[in-house]
């Protein structure tokens, strides 16, 4: 485990309307010269691609690292990342925004920790916090008590991700506790499944496969978002195979599920697709890079079975998460479950890339000639700055601040 960083503070900025009001615009739409309109069209297309100028010192002697769009949790230890997230969703002031049951889940188990987010979902309504296999870190036993959990409704309190040691078990005992033990993949991910829908007493017709090999862990990291949304579960598979586990949790919906796959073929094969057309209905939703991907499933959407996000206009939380910390994408899931319900994008080895500029300028807010009516975007920036650095950060911000149709910026209205 790596050594936990001391964070110096986070800034909560809401996004909810600094706009700067400039002079009273009298309307010239009328008198605008041709080449002021191509002038216009050539900005406009600038917009999706990368700022041409940038400003070396902008970086230098900050107060904060929250921007009026973009929200930073700032660090990259996702033990530390875990306990933001939850401090940010849950307040735990009140019965009302306490948490039900928090997840615990062995900080080197990916595959556990996607898969488990189901149950942050209602009715448990709880983060994933992160554990050692024989050890709850200080900082995991210091916030499950500050969130003091109301418990389920059979009393739970905390859930306990995989195989555990004894003694981790031993930290826990003031609080009802309940465990789930499996350690393989697929067999876990049926056990969340069937876990899940004890509690509500119904299965989920739509599911989520994604791969449970390192090669696909990039293009499975953006389920975590929205099964800690929606109630749907993940199921895993392999490139060319699909376990018996998996297969059983499918047969249960009576070859009737909406299946929907996450990843290119390279990483599961069409083989795969073709096995699992036996149990249902298949949707493929892909890009070829995990960045590429990640914009795929935040626009998709299934407006017969309404799964998906379908982020294709503006107004939408969204978070943000290198390609080089996935951990942070399983600690920030809660993101999607409450407050501005936020899939999550892959930033390319931390950078903004021409998928994310192209997806952003698709849901960019726009005004006429009032800023205060909206809609607004807002983003969490899930990482240090060493891994995304303020240049990017200042570069989304920008990308996802309302604008006037016109062009003409803030000072047009």
């Amino acid at each position: 485990m790596k050594k936990m960083t001391r964070i110096f503070g986070i800034t909560i900025i809401a996004a909810v309307g600094l706009a700067a009001c400039g002079q009273t615009n009298t309307d010239h739409k009328n008198h605008e010269s041709t080449k002021e309109k191509k002038t216009e069209k050539k900005e406009m297309n600038q917009e999706v691609t990368a700022p041409k100028e940038m400003n070396a010192g902008a970086s230098e002697d900050l107060l904060t690292t929250s921007l009026k769009n973009v929200t930073r949790l700032n660090t990259n230890d996702p033990l530390q990342m875990a306990v933001l997230t939850s401090q940010t969703i849950w307040p735990a002031t009140h019965k009302e925004n306490q948490p039900g049951a928090v997840i615990l889940v062995p900080v080197s188990e990916w595959q556990l920790g996607i898969a488990s987010a189901d149950l942050i979902h209602h009715p448990n309504n709880g983060p994933i916090l992160f554990i050692e296999k024989e050890k709850v870190p200080e900082m995991t036993l210091k916030e499950i008590k500050r969130l003091n959990p109301l418990g389920t409704k059979d009393g739970t309190q905390i859930m306990v991700m995989g195989d555990v040691g004894a003694s981790s078990l031993e930290q826990l005992k003031e609080y009802k506790v309940k465990q789930i033990k499996e350690t393989d993949s697929a067999k876990f991910a049926k056990d969340v499944d069937k876990e899940y829908a004890d509690i509500t007493e119904n299965y989920p017709n739509s599911v989520i496969i994604g791969s449970s090999e390192e090669e696909g862990r990039l293009y499975t990291t953006p389920a975590v978002n929205w099964i800690s949304h929606m109630p749907e579960p993940l199921l895993y598979v392999e490139k060319d195979k699909v376990p018996e586990a998996t297969m059983e949790a499918l047969k249960v919906r009576k070859n009737k599920a909406n299946i929907y796959v996450l990843g290119p073929e390279k990483i599961i094969s069409k083989e795969v697709e073709k096995e699992l057309n036996k149990y249902g209905k298949v949707t493929r939703i892909s890009g070829e890079t995990p960045t590429e991907n990640s914009v795929a499933f935040a626009k998709f959407k299934d407006e017969k079975t309404k799964f998906g996000w379908g982020f294709t206009k503006p107004g939408h939380g969204l978070s943000f998460v290198s390609s080089k910390t996935p951990d942070l994408a399983i600690a920030g899931a809660p993101f999607s479950h409450m407050g501005k319900h936020a899939p999550v994008v892959l930033l390319e080895e931390g950078k903004a890339s021409q998928p994310v500029y192209d997806f952003l300028a698709t849901i960019q807010p726009k005004f006429k000639d009032d800023p205060t009516l909206g809609p607004y975007n807002h983003a969490f920036l899930l990482g240090s700055t060493s891994d995304i650095s303020f240049e990017t950060q200042g570069i989304l911000d920008e990308r996802l601040e309302i604008v006037q149709e016109s062009g003409k910026g803030h000072g047009g209205h």
